[in-house]
């Protein structure tokens, strides 16, 4: 394991920022059928008590080394971040031909409550973590098909192909989550995603926990024939408590939030990845203690911004 600090230099709406003790891989038993045991890395402020937690759930291919520009941030500013690495991780080099890989998307769920489970375990793998951590007011979040893996937790259901809704994953140690660029319904999936991604066929009609959902409007996924306004779809379709933060000219990427300098970003942007930062951790601030107003006071700053770099809605 190794054992690093860092220290963010911005400030958020929820407080100074915090030196940053960050360990990995701190590693869980996986159930034999994974065939891998779970890695994870564990991201805490150095001080602090009550601390609350975010379990991130990174896009296709990535790991728990990836969304620095998120999770050094979150840290920064008073969460544990916990990031698993999933199986489809080019870290793993799982064969696309594995016999797990149709199943993926239900051992990415299972990770998430894994990590959940080993709370305490990953508490402990870092020094003068335990007993600082707030095991009531947990988050989740994730990217792409990360943000789908998180959803199921909040609520989010997966269609069968008669359209009937399968099993009911969610976790009630979990109150909400921030789903950046989750894909929408579906009805409109291309031929390939269609026949290889059966999974895709999502329902939010019971994703009732509070959720923000991030979208670019320049997001145009070759999964959907449909435009970027697919990403919109969570939060059209959920019931109430959510709100929708549409950025203006962002891709799939988002300004950058994958990684700092990282060759997947297509449309880099520090200006708007700091707005994805501030914004996130005011909502999580708030969705998870009701008493702070940080998210009212964001959500005003945009609303105020002569040249914002984009529109947020709540219902």
């Amino acid at each position: 394991m190794s054992t690093t600090s860092a220290t963010s230099g911005t400030s958020g709406a929820s407080g100074t920022s915090a030196t940053v003790i960050s360990a990995r891989p701190v590693v869980l038993p996986a159930a034999p059928e994974r065939g891998e045991d779970l890695q994870v890395r564990v991201s805490a402020p150095a001080d602090g008590h009550h601390l609350p937690v975010v379990v991130f759930s990174h896009g296709f291919g990535g790991s728990m080394n990836d969304y620095a520009p998120l999770a050094d941030f979150w840290a920064a500013h008073g969460f544990v971040v916990l990031q698993p690495t999933h199986l489809d991780s080019r870290t793993l080099g799982v064969p696309a031909e594995d016999p797990r890989t149709p199943r993926i998307w239900r051992f990415r769920i299972e990770d998430l409550t894994r990590v959940l489970d080993g709370l305490d375990l990953l508490e402990a793998a870092v020094p003068g973590l335990a007993g600082r951590v707030d095991h009531d007011r947990v988050a989740v979040a994730g990217h792409s098909w990360g943000a789908q893996s998180a959803s199921t937790l909040l609520g989010a259901r997966v269609l069968d192909s008669a359209g009937v809704p399968g099993e009911d994953m969610t976790d009630p140690r979990v109150k909400a989550g921030v789903l950046f660029a989750l894909t929408g319904l579906g009805d409109e999936l291309t031929p390939f995603a269609a026949e290889h991604f059966s999974f895709m066929r999502p329902s939010f009609d019971a994703m009732t926990a509070p959720a923000l959902i991030v979208a670019g409007d320049h997001d145009q996924s070759a999964l959907s024939t449909r435009g970027p306004d697919w990403f919109t779809d969570p939060y059209t379709y959920s019931p109430g408590g959510k709100s929708l933060l549409t950025l203006f000219g962002a891709e799939h990427s988002l300004g950058g939030i994958n990684g700092y300098e990282s060759t997947a970003t297509t449309d880099e942007n520090p200006a708007r990845v700091a707005l994805v930062q501030r914004l996130s951790t005011a909502f999580l601030h708030s969705a998870l203690r009701p008493e702070d107003t940080g998210w009212k006071a964001a959500a005003a700053a945009l609303a105020e911004d002569p040249s914002p770099l984009g529109t947020l809605a709540s219902k």
